[in-house]
């Protein structure tokens, strides 16, 4: 059964960005889009670009580079629902962020 692990603190991630974390061997892109967080796989789906290095806008991420985007709450890319990355439940508890993995 999948847990809950701690990722980050909350003072780790300001409103509107993104960091790579470490869950259950998975590397995930965390983001913090209107102070809610989000987490998807960090590789693109096009030729494995790092996420977590894109521009948030909103809740859409970027891919840095080849401009891919996806929506950070759903992981589905916008122009291709039939694209879609690994989501992961993410919680918070205190100052912790924690990823289901």
């Amino acid at each position: 059964m999948a847990s809950f692990i701690k990722v980050a603190k909350l003072t780790d991630l300001p409103e509107g960005s993104g960091k790579l974390v470490e869950a259950g061997g998975k590397k995930i892109a965390l983001f913090n889009a209107g102070g809610k967080f989000y987490a998807i796989d960090n590789t693109c789906k096009h030729r494995g670009g790092p996420l977590a290095e894109g521009e948030l806008d909103g809740t859409t991420i970027t891919c840095p580079w080849h401009g891919w985007e996806y929506d950070i709450t759903t992981g589905t890319k916008l122009d291709d629902a039939s694209v879609k990355l690994g989501c992961y439940a993410v919680k918070t508890d205190g100052d912790d962020i924690l990823v289901e993995a």
